[in-house]
């Protein structure tokens, strides 16, 4: 012990891990997300050809597997259903986009309601801002 502090004013250690609703949430957007992408794209694909959308077409048809995966017999085995997908290559293509959207967007909805429900921006022995009136400068 100090000279001048004891135990009884030293600050109660704060817990700095995210809430258990938090971590749950999370979670779940780490399942949810790649499932409603791959559910988009398949079905975002298949209304595209079937209403004749620009889609490339190398990412049309069956997807092409090298030689080298031919011949050795586990990733043949691994890549012998996806080679009879149709349109595997822009379910892929278009899921990732989808990801890509659907992600940011709940990163800047994660970010705005932690704004408002997260903790105090200042801690107790954090320096409160200034408090300064400027004069509008005229010359």
């Amino acid at each position: 012990m100090g000279k001048h502090t004891s135990r009884s004013s030293a600050p109660k250690e704060v817990d700095k891990s995210p809430h258990a609703v938090w971590r749950g949430i999370g979670c779940l957007m780490f399942i949810i997300i790649p499932v409603i992408s791959i559910a988009g794209a398949i079905e975002a694909v298949n209304y595209g050809v079937a209403n004749r959308w620009p889609i490339p077409y190398e990412l049309l048809g069956y997807p092409t597997i090298p030689d080298l995966i031919r011949k050795i017999d586990i990733f043949w085995a691994l890549a012998r259903p996806i080679a009879g997908i149709l349109n595997f290559n822009a379910y892929v293509a278009f899921s990732l986009g989808f990801i890509t959207i659907i992600g940011g967007f709940s990163s800047v909805l994660y970010a705005f309601i932690y704004r408002f429900v997260g903790p105090a921006r200042y801690g107790q022995y954090d320096v409160p801002p200034p408090k300064i009136k400027t004069k509008k400068y005229t010359r």
